[in-house]
Parts: C-alpha cells; structure tokens; sequence
C-alpha cells in the first residue's frame, strides 16, 4: 500500500498502466474522476481489475490510499472474482456499509500510519472471512510471477498435476485472467518498467522473452493503448519505485 498526496492546484491527468494485481482507489481529498471505457465515475473507492482498458485518473489537490491487493486474495478481500478482469468497479459495490465505515476511519486518521493500520485491519479481517484461491491457482500464478511471465501453460499443468483444460477453466475463474493472458500481463509489466527505467525498446524485447520488438510493441498496444515510447514516459509508472520500493512497505509520495 502506498499513500499519495498532491497539493497543487494544476490539474492531474494519468494514464493507468495495467498491473498485475487488483488495485484499490480510496479517495481521501475532494474527489477523483475516474475515466473508464464504460463511462466516467466519481466515486470515493474503487476497485480496478488486472487488465482494465482506457482507466485515466484526473483530480486536484489529491490525497488518496492506493492498495495492490494479489489476485490470489483479492476475490477472498472483495468478496468477488468479477472484479478481477478489466473492470472498474465501486468499493461500495463490493463491501457495502463496511466501505462507508473504512474510508470515514481513515479520513478522520492523523496520519499515514494510521491509515495504513486501518485498512490493513480492514483487509485482514475481509481476507480472512472469504474463501482462498486453490493451492494449484496460487502455485500456477506465483510461479507466473517469479518467471515474469515466462512459462508455458502445459509445464504449470504438469507440475501441479492438472489436465491444461482444468487449470485454464480454474485460474480463469479465480484470477480473471486465462493462464495465457495472465503470463503475458505479468511480462508486459516486467518490460513496461524497464522502458520507464531507460533502456531501448530492442533490448527490453530481447531480455522480457518477446520474440521481436514488434511483439512488444503489439503487447503494448493490447494493454496500455500506446506504443513503448509512449509506455516509457508514462508518469503512472515514474513514482513506482519510489511508492513501491519494497515488498510490502508502505510509503508516502
């Protein structure tokens, strides 16, 4: 989790580039429009999906608690798997009269920390009372992560001892995603962030296991709209380091 705040009056405009996680928006400022292929939103808190299409962010003086939440536990957390897609969904939507209660709790918090406290309470408590991932889904998605993206769908079945119809019908319906679609999201991330650290688009192809920079470039099309110069300079990914430094660390920006 990482907390954000802007104070400038200029307004602020970013693309959200695709993640491998369900990310959570929880406004605590005035408000932020939300742009999204199925219209424009101003809500409070959202849930956005592992592969969402066209999502922008606009707001002034912004304060807000963003969450990446694995896909593993996000449906136990949000009480859904629908969410998990590409879609952009209301926090009401999904934990109802406990959502209003979470972000009063944490707009009346002194400080980060607080916050941070707050909703980790409320995501531990979520998380505990729904239904985990099958061990099979998580091994399959966690060794997705560690090969970033690199690993054929028939090796996962072998290795967890599943028919490839079985895991691509489980994972799909768990994770949002189908294996393959998956694997390509998590490589795409992988190489979105090693354009925005500077390196050409020829050589992230050849180091991200993309067959040619065409390749890359098409998978940067399919999930982020732009071509890879356009992913390089994006500002979504410029505070990623820095919000997200560590595993697990909480930071302020």
């Amino acid at each position: 989790m990482a907390g954000f705040t802007n104070r400038a009056k200029d307004l602020v405009d970013l693309q959200v580039v695709p993640y491998p996680a369900v990310t959570l928006f929880i406004d605590l400022g005035d408000g932020v429009l939300v742009d999204h292929a199925s219209g424009p939103q101003q809500r409070r808190g959202l849930a956005v999906g592992l592969a969402p299409s066209g999502v922008r962010g606009r707001g002034r003086d912004i304060e807000c608690l963003q969450v990446r939440l694995s896909p593993v536990v996000a449906p136990a957390v949000l009480g859904a798997s629908s969410v998990l897609g590409g879609t952009v969904v209301a926090l009401d939507d999904l934990w109802g009269r406990d959502a209003v209660r979470v972000q009063e709790q944490l707009r009346a918090a002194r400080s980060w920390d607080d916050r941070f406290a707050i909703i980790e309470a409320a995501l531990a408590r979520r998380h505990q009372a729904g239904r985990a991932a099958d061990p099979e889904v998580a091994f399959a998605w966690g060794q997705m992560i560690a090969s970033r993206g690199r690993l054929r769908v028939e090796r996962l079945a072998a290795e967890v001892g599943w028919s490839r119809k079985r895991l691509w019908s489980r994972f799909r319906s768990q994770i949002g995603l189908t294996p393959k679609r998956a694997a390509q999201l998590v490589r795409f991330d992988h190489a979105a962030h090693r354009l925005a650290a500077g390196h050409s688009a020829a050589l992230v192809a050849a180091e991200s296991g993309y067959t040619d920079q065409s390749h890359l470039h098409r998978d940067a099309k399919a999930f982020a709209g732009v071509t890879p110069t356009a992913v390089a300079a994006a500002p979504w990914l410029a505070v990623d380091d820095i919000a997200w430094a560590a595993p697990q660390h909480a930071s302020r920006t």
